[in-house]
């Protein structure tokens, strides 16, 4: 399979992850609106979240993914399975733990993430936080499957399993919410209910995946088996791995906990604000960022391994032709087209036309960092793959200092908006740092024809964009509430023609999209 039609299953099984995650947002908004209910919803989800991604999908899937890649390219599949079974016993034993100190502290997170919170949302935040805390003990398993999955080039399930997630929430907000208040229960926590039972259904589908390429991990449940499985000289080496990425990604994670707690003390709303404008802006960054790193490490992983420097750069170059070919279109959609982006998606219900304001702002300020959060996702996995993980840890935490000192100006002038636009300048801080790095290392050496590429699709971006930013002003968003299946088709008919201009421009320009496919 070549990558394209990889990143292809990737991305669009991913974009079916974003649109039911749309929907989910807009029944919370539309029922919530933004408010200290659903501020206490955000920061409790958030909670879990933060460490999936700093455990489960952040330091854990840096390190064992390349190992495994390597395990198998140099020891074969015998070995490599009792790899697994080492890694899954020690995990497991490891959520445990984890998972019984967060639920019994679960009070001192919520105060460390967002102390400016009503003590009545608080409270809140604290019960939800316990009842979704073993999500993460789901998320660290599925994480586990994904890399193993990944690495046998099996892309879909792991792409797809984040939709039961959304599904399991869209259905406890439209069933169980309303009938919460007649078991003298808050509405929010019906949400609360169906992240846990999302978690629970990601986990199970990953066992037929599994067992289908005959890598189902074995669980050691008694201590002999633990000590057996802490012993392996793979787990070690994922450990010593896992320190520097543990700190890499807890810089990203500890700038994730300082802004939320900095909106929690502004006004009230602001961290649901920003958490709406991140959804939609997760779009493009996963369809694109995601989607490709998530091919591109086990292929670089495995390039390393077999001493191949030529094909590693041309992957790279792949890489970032792609980025700049769909991700810079979108970074001025989300700059000139805000409006009408989160108008549509969100201006239902309880979500006020003052909201969507608040939350264009937000997105305009991540929409200026675009391109680095997309990039990061292709030259990050160019050290991980080399098993270099300090160099992206050394660059991330000096963005970190470098965000806070942006904070320090634009919080004050912009509020939430402000949090995000510091976001997004650091992320293009960070990619360009790294791509610098792989410069001085000859890991990357860029193919011939860059500067022309990108000149055309400045070109196809400046057409576009001009477009969009003329239906942006001339028609009246906000109004067209009561309209809502025409506002979605107009719409709906704008992105696509904007699409096809953009691509146009492109093919007259002289890009050839088929270069794309051959790799």
């Amino acid at each position: 399979m070549s990558l394209l039609r990889s990143a292809s299953v990737v991305s669009a099984l991913t974009l079916a992850s974003r649109v039911t995650g749309l929907v989910r947002e807009q029944l919370i908004a539309a029922a919530f609106g933004a408010s200290s209910a659903t501020d206490a919803f955000q920061v409790a989800f958030r909670i879990p979240n933060l460490l999936r991604r700093l455990f489960a999908e952040g330091a854990f899937s840096q390190a064992f993914v390349p190992i495994l890649a390597a395990s198998r390219t140099t020891h074969g599949d015998a070995a490599t399975q009792t790899l697994i079974d080492a890694v899954a016993t020690v995990l497991m034993w490891a959520l445990v733990v984890v998972c019984a100190v967060g639920v019994l502290g679960s009070p001192v997170l919520v105060w460390v993430m967002a102390s400016g919170l009503p003590a009545e949302a608080q409270d809140s935040a604290v019960v939800m936080t316990r009842l979704m805390f073993p999500y993460i003990g789901c998320m660290s398993l599925v994480a586990l499957s994904a890399g193993i999955l990944n690495s046998w080039k099996r892309f879909a399930v792991p792409a797809i399993t984040p939709v039961l997630l959304n599904l399991s929430v869209i259905g406890a907000a439209w069933l169980l919410a309303p009938q919460f208040p007649r078991w003298g229960i808050a509405p929010v926590y019906a949400l609360a209910v169906g992240v846990m039972i999302g978690g629970l259904l990601q986990l199970g589908v990953q066992l037929p995946a599994l067992r289908a390429v005959g890598v189902m991990p074995h669980l050691g449940f008694t201590v002999a088996a633990f000590r057996q499985a802490w012993a392996h000289e793979g787990v070690h080496r994922i450990l010593k791995q896992m320190a520097p990425a543990l700190l890499g990604v807890s810089v990203a994670q500890l700038s994730l906990l300082v802004n939320t707690q900095i909106a929690s003390h502004l006004a009230a709303g602001s961290v649901s604000w920003l958490t709406y404008a991140d959804r939609l802006m997760e779009f493009p960054t996963a369809l694109l960022g995601v989607a490709m790193g998530v091919v591109l490490l086990p292929q670089l992983s495995a390039a390393q391994a077999q001493g191949d420097m030529e094909r590693y750069s041309a992957l790279l170059d792949w890489g970032l032709r792609l980025v700049v070919l769909l991700a810079l279109p979108c970074a001025v959609a989300l700059l000139v087209f805000p409006q009408p982006l989160v108008a549509v998606l969100y201006h239902y219900g309880r979500f006020t036309a003052a909201d969507v304001q608040q939350t264009v702002l937000a997105l305009m300020g991540y929409g200026a960092g675009l391109m680095g959060l997309v990039a990061i996702k292709v030259l990050a996995p160019g050290f991980y793959a080399r098993q270099d993980i300090r160099t992206p840890v050394r660059i991330a935490i000096t963005v970190l200092a470098l965000t806070q000192v942006m904070n320090a100006i634009f919080v004050p002038l912009l509020g939430h908006a402000g949090l995000a636009l510091s976001i997004g300048l650091a992320a293009l801080v960070n990619a360009t740092w790294l791509l610098i790095g792989l410069r001085k290392r000859g890991s990357y050496q860029p193919s011939p024809g860059w500067l022309a590429f990108g000149l055309r699709v400045g070109a196809g971006c400046a057409v576009m964009g001009g477009g969009l930013a003329w239906a942006a002003r001339s028609i009246d968003w906000i109004g067209l509430q009561a309209h809502s299946g025409l506002r979605v088709g107009v719409l709906a008919g704008v992105l696509a023609l904007a699409g096809l201009v953009y691509f146009g421009v492109l093919l007259l320009a002289g890009v050839n999209l088929r270069q794309f496919a051959r790799r």
